[in-house]
């Protein structure tokens, strides 16, 4: 099998906190993405592997071979808001072009478990370019399926063009077994001896990889205990239906608009960057957004999603200025007081 660069994006929408697969879309996703980071593996030891979340529209893990660090980084997403399919594709495409080993062929695969809003013309007119571009783009849709798969099947096969094949689209309805369901599919097996053998079980090919199997453990532990407190937090505060979440400020915006959120979500993530002798970095304030093409708004938001990626946030940062100045302040007024 050839080297591929593969970015895995997965859905961190709202969407994903729904139990019509077992136990949740986020959980069930989870099992999944970490079966497609072992099939690709096993496909290519030197194949690279990212990982981004589409909702917050952030780059998680850069590319590597080490595809066990991925796990933590999973555990961190946070779910929120609506998945907006093209934008988080276009900056997994970019995040690909930043590979260090040209060679690898580049592949996103994409986990859509909300509703897609953009059109089909906008999602044909994409795969036109990522064809271009030589990029490949596996999808696995579920939990929307009926609402999103002749929008994902236009994709695909414009995508694919005259040649019928590179990409692969897989649709699982709700109830069944996601995991089960990617197990014999083009995604995860290809035919020929890569990927998981078809007719073996999941668990089967896990027993192998005695770190997988622990992995996926503490990763499906984790989450339980984590929807459990959201859950609970949630019912304390009469949080909006799950079906139907609405985002303040998202609803009838622009293009522009989104792609500057995910400029600012980026740059929330780089609070608590640097060491003690650097400052965090930030937005230069005098950077027009209004006059920078979409392609430069979004290769800014994955510049500064990359800068903050590796920083340790375990480090006390230092006070803020103001309220060093307010110690200050009080100070100086215990001193006069004092003196009177």
């Amino acid at each position: 099998m050839p080297q591929e660069a593969v970015m895995i994006a997965v859905d961190n929408s709202d969407y994903m906190r729904n139990g019509d697969f077992n136990p949740t879309r986020l959980q069930a996703q989870t099992e999944a993405v970490m079966m497609v980071c072992h099939a690709k593996r096993q496909a290519n030891i030197e194949n690279s592997i990212g990982l981004m979340a589409m909702a917050s529209k952030e780059v998680l893990s850069t590319l590597s071979a080490d595809y066990n660090k991925l796990l933590p980084r999973l555990h961190k997403m946070t779910l929120k808001g609506n998945m907006e399919f093209c934008t988080a594709i276009r900056i997994a495409h970019l995040s690909l072009k930043l590979r260090q080993a040209r060679h690898q062929k580049m592949r996103i695969v994409a986990f859509v478990g909300s509703p897609i809003e953009d059109e089909e013309k906008e999602l044909v007119a994409l795969s036109k370019r990522l064809r271009k571009e030589k990029v490949s783009v596996d999808v696995i849709n579920f939990g929307e399926d009926k609402i999103n798969s002749w929008k994902l099947q236009a994709f695909i096969d414009a995508l694919n063009g005259s040649d019928g094949s590179g990409s692969h689209l897989v649709t699982v309805p709700a109830g069944a077994a996601l995991s089960q369901s990617l197990m014999s599919s083009p995604i995860v097996y290809s035919g020929e001896g890569a990927g998981m053998s078809a007719g073996m079980g999941y668990e089967m090919e896990g027993a192998d990889d005695p770190d997988l199997l622990y992995a996926l453990r503490v990763s499906m532990e984790d989450q339980r205990m984590r929807q459990e407190a959201e859950s609970g937090t949630n019912e304390d505060s009469n949080a909006q239906h799950v079906d139907q979440p609405v985002l303040a400020e998202t609803q009838g915006t622009s293009e522009e608009a989104m792609l500057q959120r995910a400029l600012s979500m980026s740059l929330q993530g780089q609070q608590g960057a640097g060491n003690s002798s650097t400052a965090q970095p930030r937005q230069p304030s005098n950077l027009d957004f209004a006059s920078m093409s979409e392609e430069e708004q979004i290769a800014y938001a994955l510049h500064m999603s990359l800068a903050g990626m590796d920083v340790d946030e375990s480090k006390p940062s230092d006070p803020p200025k103001e309220e060093k100045m307010d110690e200050e302040f009080l100070e100086d007024l215990v001193k006069d007081e004092d003196k009177k």
